[in-house]
């Protein structure tokens, strides 16, 4: 992650290939290390559907329906990855999707009271499949085409006892939807 202000005094609990347990003036939080940031996707056919991901996730013991993600600059030699780039890469690698054209959308963290991740959030609009995608040797990821329309009530009816839904998955819809209404410029968040 780039570097960032510290608030106090600084303690490395525990760390492991790719996290580490901080104590920073009595605040514990969990970072990531050997990436440059996180991406997030929200991709959206010609068709106006949003393409989702679903996988399961050892931390939540649970699937969980997603947009895609993914690390920047996590692997030896693309230490200078641009964002971007990285967001063409894990959309395509876990959707099958390609973007021609990507639009920053903002930034934010996820968790801010327990981690000191933040995403950068692209929109992807007019995305079509070129592969089956399904992620890397190491993720069984299912992707899912919803229609804009339907995708609440499709989310809805997703949640059991065995998956969930992330809720960035709402923050990318709200895009999408702002995106093919055509009132995207009132909903971007420039910093």
């Amino acid at each position: 992650m780039p570097p960032r202000k510290s608030a106090g005094k600084r303690k490395i609990l525990a760390a492991g290939r790719f996290l580490q347990l901080v104590d920073e003036a009595g605040w514990e939080y969990a970072e990531r290390v050997g990436v440059t940031g996180i991406v997030a996707i929200v991709p959206i056919t010609r068709e106006q559907e949003i393409v989702l991901i679903e996988q399961y996730r050892p931390a939540v013991g649970m699937r969980v329906i997603e947009i895609p993600a993914g690390l920047a600059g996590d692997q030896p030699g693309s230490e200078s990855e641009a964002f971007t780039k990285a967001a063409r890469r894990e959309l395509l690698e876990e959707t099958g999707y390609r973007a021609h054209k990507l639009e920053f959308l903002f930034r934010g963290p996820p968790s801010a009271g327990m981690s000191s991740e933040m995403i950068d959030f692209y929109l992807a609009k007019n995305v079509r499949r070129v592969t089956d995608g399904g992620g890397d040797e190491h993720e069984e990821i299912q992707v899912h085409v919803v229609p804009l329309d339907e995708c609440a009530e499709w989310l809805r009816k997703k949640v059991t006892k065995r998956r969930c839904i992330d809720p960035k998955v709402y923050t990318g819809l709200l895009f999408a939807i702002a995106a093919v209404s055509g009132g995207l410029q009132d909903a971007t968040v420039r910093s």
